[in-house]
């Protein structure tokens, strides 16, 4: 029996749990929030940059009261699509650039052109250059911050960062195959780095981590704690749900998105997937959308409701929503590719004018979105035995009526817990046992399943069948030829 803990660093603060490596139980946990800013009220910052010492800060306060007391080995989660630009010592040249940070957008769209396009970059990286990737941070860097770009030697993300602090800081920096395959010059394909692009952004190269396998130690510190390969929150949540193939994971915020594991690396020829690698060896292939939560939102605003009452009135009326169909492309669409598009409103009649029937056709259009990006998956090959439905809206009743029939598998909503951190646990608890010789590194500790509700297609399922063809029906005749 051993000890592990898991910390995840996310935007707004640090959780850890502490974890028996046999079972997986929680032990202990800590929490903090990141610290402002000294003289920013709170929010007054730029919420797209940051001085990563305020990590430090906050994981030293969650981890106090001798929380980490008989610790063995540690797993560190932090977020995606972080850019620490350092200088040949290692010191900063800038604060942090994380989140996604409109201000590259355009530097993105530069930076498709200048490889020739989508199909250039999916060939290169298995993704398309967003604003929110490192890729796209260096070339607005390296436009707007010139002087600043030319000093940038290395360069870390968020959990690398965390990581290379937590062993004092050593000449050898490491990182994982999760949270390089989402810089945007890490190909999932090849399992390599390609300095060419990271010169085409910043102008010229700069050091990259070590990649780690995903059993593999990054270190011990010199009291003797080891500290495993760390990895994005993804696919730290990924690891601590259980993933495995067949399994894909739906997660409603504003927007949406639809990842799955699968056994190699998946792209598609107009960018619609992100070729992720996850923390266990296999592949995440990533399919977003613009618009999830944000359509059910709109729609209750209109109704004059909340969420929660949204759900009521939906369930007042029936599958198909009286022959109303929304297409909610309310912030233009990522998946169909249709950025300047809007959301649709289709089959209006005097008997379907009543707010259940609009409630109704805001889930089920929410849904059959997100079914679109499903679909883009199973077109490349990626089986779907069952989908993990995340965030608060997969609580909501209207959702999960909907979920099983149009996703056509079986749906499980996981009891709310802090995934991305346990499965830092989970992965410090592999790296021990492979270093003490009790684990294969091609297998994961087994923990057990989380508390979940499961919830079947049933026997409506051919009637929410008739639905999803009705919404691929309207979205052909709006927007023909969309996929």
């Amino acid at each position: 029996m051993g000890i592990v803990a898991g910390l995840d660093s996310s935007s707004a603060f640090t959780r850890i749990v502490v974890c028996d490596t046999e079972t997986g139980a929680v032990l202990r946990q800590g929490y903090a929030p990141h610290p402002q800013p000294t003289g920013e009220p709170d929010g007054g910052a730029n919420p797209h940059e940051t001085d990563p010492q305020a990590w430090l800060l906050s994981l030293g306060e969650a981890a106090g009261g001798g929380l980490l007391e008989g610790v063995q080995a540690i797993g560190v989660s932090a977020q995606q699509h972080g850019l620490l630009p350092l200088d040949p010592q290692g010191a900063l040249v800038r604060p942090a650039l994380v989140g996604n940070d409109k201000r590259g957008q355009v530097a993105a769209a530069d930076l498709v052109d200048a490889l020739g396009g989508r199909h250039g970059w999916v060939e290169a990286v298995g993704s398309v250059p967003h604003s929110a990737q490192p890729v796209a941070k260096l070339a607005w860097l390296a436009r707007n911050e010139p002087e600043t770009a030319r000093r940038i030697a290395v360069l870390m993300s968020p959990h690398d960062w965390l990581v290379w602090q937590l062993l004092g800081r050593p000449v050898r920096r490491t990182t994982d195959r999760g949270g390089a395959s989402g810089t945007g010059y890490w190909s999932a394909a090849t399992g390599t780095w390609r300095p060419d692009l990271v010169e085409l952004a910043l102008g010229h190269r700069a050091l990259l981590p070590e990649v780690l396998g995903p059993a593999d130690a990054a270190g011990t510190t010199p009291e003797g704690l080891l500290i495993s390969a760390g990895t994005g929150e993804t696919m730290a949540a990924a690891l601590g749900l259980g993933l495995g193939p067949g399994d894909a994971v739906v997660s409603l915020g504003a927007s949406g998105s639809v990842m799955a594991v699968h056994h190699e690396a998946v792209s598609e020829p107009g960018g619609l997937v992100t070729s992720l690698a996850d923390a266990s060896g296999m592949h995440l292939p990533v399919v977003n959308t613009s618009n999830a939560v944000r359509a059910l939102r709109g729609t209750a605003e209109l109704l004059g409701t909340d969420l929660e009452g949204l759900s009521e009135l939906a369930l007042k009326s029936t599958p198909g929503a009286h022959g109303l169909v929304l297409l909610p492309y309310l912030e233009g669409e990522r998946t169909p590719n249709l950025p300047h598009a809007a959301g649709t409103l289709s089959g209006l009649r005097r008997d379907s004018m009543k707010p259940e029937h609009l409630a109704r056709a805001a889930f089920e259009g929410m849904l059959c979105g997100l079914v679109d990006a499903l679909d883009v998956l199973r077109s490349r090959g990626v089986e779907i035995r069952r989908v993990f439905l995340l965030g608060a809206a997969a609580e909501l009743p209207a959702v999960q009526a909907a979920a099983p029939g149009l996703f056509g598998t079986q749906v499980v909503v996981p009891a709310p817990a802090d995934y991305a951190a346990l499965g830092a646990a989970r992965q410090a608890a592999w790296a021990l046992g492979v270093a003490q010789g009790t684990l294969s590194p091609h297998t994961p500790p087994v923990w057990p399943a989380p508390a979940a509700q499961v919830f079947e297609p049933g026997e409506e399922f051919a009637a929410w069948q008739g639905v999803r063809q009705q919404y691929i029906a309207t979205r052909e005749q709006i927007h023909p030829g969309a996929f």
